[in-house]
């Protein structure tokens, strides 16, 4: 009698053990680069989520991707669940233009935006660069395929008239490489979309002489007057050696989106996770220092806010 009491109980567990596994649901959020603030955004939400799983059964994962356009492009192909992306292709994604214009997602859907994103070129002192004019005939480094910033990067040069033909070297570096290359010597310039105080920028800045380049003039005004999703935008002064005064340029939002094919308790665990530890989650990295709950559910976000984001910020009184 015993050891069948003992058989049924080791049978139960397992079979317990089976339904728990059953209930788990995963979430992976694409993000960006190693060294970029989109993969600390993607491991900070996922370190919180992570903490709450025995009561959500929900598993977070982030690993790094190339960016923001790849990041929609998976989420569209159902390989991802969520993603961070810059607020301008949210837009374009979800209303199907720029180069989205025959992949619009009409299951897009926006959780929350982050920090704001200045688009930003740093340059060696040695190039002769002081303005975005004076890249031309030098070596650029204008962003890896898929991210955010080669998207940006395009938008730029098609504002002023211009290609990639304008540069001596248009590479296609990831953010992580960028910085060494440069410093030996072998590019003149970096672009980068990017939150601040950012590690690959640093990292030029410390190990060769380089300094912060100004985006601004008439072609940028007119960017940012015919398109809502972009803002001026200034890099403090004193983040990196080199660029001690105010930096001026433009820039967008980081955000964080989803699709309607990922159920509302999943993406309500993760909203969740993040505002019921919000003191800790701007604790995580500079660029969330001074996030406020309020702005990031409406600040930059094109597409509908996810049921799951909803219900959360109904719950909380942000929203009627």
């Amino acid at each position: 009698m015993k050891k069948l009491l003992k058989v049924s109980l080791v049978a139960g567990l397992a079979m317990s053990a089976i339904s728990v596994q059953a209930d788990e649901k995963f979430v992976t959020i694409g993000t960006g680069g190693q060294t970029g603030v989109y993969y600390v955004v993607g491991q900070s939400v996922c370190k919180l989520v992570n903490r709450t799983t025995a009561k959500t059964n929900v598993k977070c994962n982030a690993p790094s991707t190339g960016g923001s356009v790849a990041n929609l492009n998976a989420i569209a192909g159902n390989q991802m669940q969520m993603g961070i992306a810059q607020s301008d292709w949210q837009f374009h994604a979800y209303n199907g233009t720029s180069s989205f214009k025959d992949k619009k997602n009409d299951k897009l859907r926006a959780v929350f935006s982050i920090h704001p994103e200045p688009f930003t070129v740093m340059a060696r002192d040695d190039s002769g660069v002081q303005s975005f004019d004076d890249l031309k005939n030098k070596r650029v480094n204008v962003g890896d395929p898929g991210s955010g910033t080669r998207a940006t990067m395009k938008v730029v040069l098609d504002a002023k008239g211009w290609t990639e033909k304008e540069f001596k070297v248009a590479s296609e570096l990831k953010a992580s490489e960028m910085a060494s290359v440069m410093c030996d010597n072998n590019l003149d310039a970096i672009t980068y979309n990017v939150g601040h105080p950012n590690g690959a920028l640093k990292e030029a800045a410390a190990s060769c002489d380089a300094h912060l380049v100004p985006v601004t003039g008439k072609a940028i005004d007119k960017l940012i007057a015919d398109n809502a999703y972009y803002a001026k935008a200034t890099i403090p002064g004193g983040l990196y050696k080199g660029s001690d005064k105010p930096v001026d340029t433009f820039g967008v939002y980081a955000t964080l989106v989803t699709s309607t094919d990922v159920d509302a308790d999943s993406v309500y665990a993760v909203v969740k996770a993040v505002f019921d530890n919000f003191d800790r989650f701007k604790r995580l990295h500079p660029a969330f220092a001074n996030l406020k709950e309020q702005d990031m559910i409406k600040n930059a976000l094109s597409a509908p806010l996810h049921e799951g984001a909803v219900r959360y910020y109904k719950e909380r009184g942000w929203l009627k």
